[in-house]
């Protein structure tokens, strides 16, 4: 039976017991231990058929894999099969129509590293190492959110293996009904192996983080809520709480401090970066100031090595349409409580051109939200899970009154059904439908799932 499989493939196919077989089956979240009974490293779109159908024939718990950064590591299962899409690495650049065709297991650095010399890039997210597949299918907050919009915005279709093995291409031309539901709805549909992305003119930004120590956060962070709110769609800014590193470039006086961060990206004219960045200099000096120009791969990388492979994750996540001084307070007490050098919360702003879809317009239904919170435990040593998890937790229900209801796709751990419902809202009833003709029994579940209606 398995060798039945073996035999299709033109990818390897890992069993336990296989020289690569413990290497393959880890996730970047290392609180994730789970153990596949196959694992199909796919190098191409028939692979990925004929594993899909060997699963669905054989009955298998069905998993997909891009990246593998999917927090609660529903990108892999026990005993199931595993489709590993990182094998699949083709990218092609059309400069002329400024798109980019991008297979289904690379990561957002490999896409950077094919089109940035052609002084082009899409909106992604803030780690390079993270897969384009799971980023994008979740909606894909980054950089360049106030400025272009999410990734699904620049979105121009997807080839898709439906649960019937069937291939089909999906845009606002074709299937718009199953396009419409791959922009935010996750991997609920299928196996997406190419995505076709609009690119934008992005070489050089202006960005980087400034630091201030955590008794300025208040001032800092009402700064930046009514500074983000009205600023020029070119200038994006996330907010965070961080434990300084102790490694450079970081001065030294400000190792293992907590402080807060704002981490800055323009992508206007840099000739006149400084002059919209000396109001903000001068509200309150940054007592760290690493802001200046920047290629836009290094600053897409400039976290890839403070968060490597292998870390205890555990994330809560809410959208809030405003942040009153009574959130901004609460987010004070509990940022004071950072329980790890590596455990943070951050702020993403979605306004901008983020806000130029409506809720109705793709699965992604947050489009009246102003940001998107993320409040991160994380640690190389599981000891510490229980303690940070408790801090996730407590730091989120005292903020969760304040939010807009639901949360991010991307940044959810596995919470049941009543916080996917949450964070697709209206758009929920729909989804269950288009769910129901391409997937009607499920096949896709390991995710966070949406049920088909029946």
């Amino acid at each position: 039976m398995v060798q039945d499989l073996a035999s299709r493939l033109r990818g390897a196919l890992l069993r336990p017991g296989d020289a690569d077989y413990e290497q393959a089956r880890q996730v970047y979240n290392g609180m994730i231990n789970k153990h596949p009974a196959l694992i199909a490293r796919c190098v191409d779109v028939a692979d990925v058929i004929a594993a899909i159908n060997f699963a669905r024939d054989h009955q298998l718990t069905l998993a997909v894999r891009g990246g593998g950064h999917n927090g609660p590591g529903l990108s892999t299962c026990d005993d199931g099969l595993v489709i590993d899409l990182s094998e699949m690495k083709g990218i092609r650049v059309d400069p002329e129509a400024r798109t980019v065709r991008v297979a289904g297991g690379c990561t957002w650095g490999e896409v950077d590293h094919a089109t940035h010399p052609f002084g082009l890039a899409t909106p992604s997210g803030f780690i390079s190492t993270t897969g384009v597949g799971g980023l994008t299918l979740g909606g894909g907050i980054g950089y360049l959110a106030r400025t272009f919009g999410l990734t699904i915005d620049n979105l121009l279709g997807v080839d898709i293996v439906l649960a019937d093995g069937s291939f089909v291409m999906a845009s606002a031309d074709e299937h718009a009904d199953l396009f419409w539901a791959v922009r935010g709805g996750g991997g609920n549909f299928g196996v997406v192996t190419s995505f076709l992305f609009q690119l934008h003119p992005i070489s050089t930004v202006y960005g980087g983080p400034m630091l201030w120590p955590l008794d300025q956060a208040a001032d800092v962070m009402k700064f930046w809520r009514d500074f983000i709110l009205n600023a020029p769609e070119e200038i994006n800014g996330w907010f965070g709480f961080i434990t300084v590193p102790p490694a450079p470039p970081f001065p030294e006086q400000f190792h293992l401090q907590k402080m807060c961060a704002i981490v800055w990206c323009y992508s206007g004219a840099l000739e006149q970066a400084d002059t919209l960045f000396q109001p903000i200099r001068a509200h309150i000096p940054p007592a760290v100031d690493f802001a200046g120009p920047i290629p836009w791969p290094m600053l897409q990388s400039l976290f890839d090595a403070l968060y490597p492979k292998g870390l205890q994750w555990y994330w809560k996540t809410d959208f809030f349409t405003d942040l009153s001084d009574k959130a901004i307070d609460l987010h004070l007490k509990y940022s004071a409580q950072l329980p790890t050098m590596h455990s943070t919360a951050h702020l993403y702003p979605i306004n901008g051109a983020a806000h130029r879809a409506d809720a109705s317009d793709t699965a992604f239904s947050f489009r009246d939200a102003n940001f998107a919170e993320v409040i991160v435990g994380v640690d190389p040593d599981p000891a510490n899970n229980e303690r940070m998890i408790q801090w996730a937790k407590d730091y989120w229900m005292a903020l969760h009154p304040y939010s807009s209801g639901g949360g991010y796709v991307n940044m959810m751990m596995d919470e049941g059904a009543d916080y996917v419902q949450a964070a697709y809202r209206d758009n929920y009833a729909r989804l269950g439908e288009i769910k129901a003709t391409y997937d009607p029994d499920n096949l896709f579940h390991v995710n966070q799932n949406i049920k088909p209606t029946t």
